[in-house]
């Protein structure tokens, strides 16, 4: 016997990116404004002043990216019951990637799916994590291991959250501009080659190439099926590099920067990348004053971590290798000892 349920159709998740001053908004619902302390002490008085609500509520969590956990998520929820919130209520995200991946999948969950806006502060955040629908959290076993797909209603750029960013969050959010640009877009990567992005204007052409390119990877692949796991360039390294610190050295666009490097070698080790190109990024990232080597300290534990990676299945591990600059090629085909080549050239201490 068996019992069909017929669940085919098509769910319109569209929306819009609006990169300018934040306009006037207001909801006809409880809504609740999801932050941290730095962001609440710098901006959110300059929120407060463009929004209204039926009910408006503050929930606050520490900052930093060790509190990106379960403990932080339940602190959003029973905060959300407590309020009586219901499936017409809407959250708002409002600080850099890791308000904005937390909120979300609060959202996600809570009453199995509530709307919620993005309002991202910081460049990293306005250029990537806040595009696109993934949410989640950290556990033990590594980054964004626990999360789901879950599209805002609108995101709201402005520069003007970025006015205070120190310049380490700034180049943070710069290495994962880069990133498009080397992995889908040559024009684009010239640009920044060129680029005073301390110039408003500038910045703001450079924000909006590299949500148009993000928009047209997501709008092709929505769960990461294909194309969309190619923006993890450099990240199955860097993810690595960031669970050995404890989230705590490395802001995640640095860890991703030197996750780049390492990928670009491992490109021109398979002939698909030649140095020139490989040396060109580099420089780049060091332009903006990131980090560009990592000390390895024990080769066998740092390569039995990428099979934490989303990416990877069974015993295969998939990377995000670059082809010149402007295509990129994922491959699960990466021998042990062509990985632990590219290893030992960052410094290994094999002993």
């Amino acid at each position: 016997m068996q019992v069909n349920i017929p669940l085919v159709k098509t769910i319109d998740n569209s929306y819009n990116i609006i990169i300018d001053t934040l306009a006037k908004m207001h909801y006809d619902a409880k809504v609740a404004i999801i932050t941290n302390p730095k962001v609440s002490g710098l901006h959110l008085g300059y929120l407060l002043s463009k929004i209204s609500a039926k009910e408006l509520y503050i929930i606050t969590v520490p900052d930093g990216e060790e509190y990106k956990n379960q403990a932080s998520i339940d602190l959003v929820l029973e905060s959300l019951f407590n309020h009586r919130f219901n499936r017409k209520s809407i959250l708002i995200a409002f600080g850099g990637g890791v308000i904005g991946d937390m909120t979300g999948y609060a959202a996600s969950i809570y009453q199995r799916g509530i709307e919620f806006i993005q309002i991202p502060t910081t460049l990293l955040s306005q250029v990537d994590a806040s595009v696109g629908g993934k949410t989640g959290m950290n556990n033990s076993y590594g980054k964004n291991l626990i999360g789901a797909f879950h599209q805002p209603q609108a995101v709201y750029i402005d520069s003007h959250f970025l006015t205070t960013l120190p310049s380490r969050e700034f180049g943070a959010g710069f290495a994962e501009m880069l990133k498009m640009a080397v992995t889908f877009d040559k024009e684009f990567f010239h640009f920044l080659l060129e680029a005073d992005l301390s110039d408003t204007r500038v910045l703001d052409e450079a924000i909006k190439q590299a949500v148009q390119t993000k928009a047209m990877v997501v709008s092709k692949d929505e769960k990461e099926h294909g194309i969309r796991a190619a923006l993890n360039y450099g990240h199955t390294f860097g993810h690595v590099i960031e669970n050995e610190t404890n989230y705590k050295t490395y802001l995640h666009g640095e860890a991703v920067a030197i996750g780049m490097v390492m990928a670009n070698e491992l490109s021109v080790q398979m002939g698909l990348m030649n140095e020139k190109e490989a040396f060109s990024i580099k420089k780049l990232l060091e332009k903006y004053s990131l980090p560009t080597n990592y000390k390895i300290v024990n080769l066998e534990s740092f390569y039995d971590a990428f099979f934490l990676d989303k990416k990877s299945s069974d015993n295969a591990i998939t990377f995000i290798i670059p082809k010149s600059i402007g295509g990129v090629q994922m491959t699960d085909k990466c021998s042990k000892e062509l990985l632990f080549s590219v290893l030992r050239k960052f410094g290994v201490d094999d002993a």
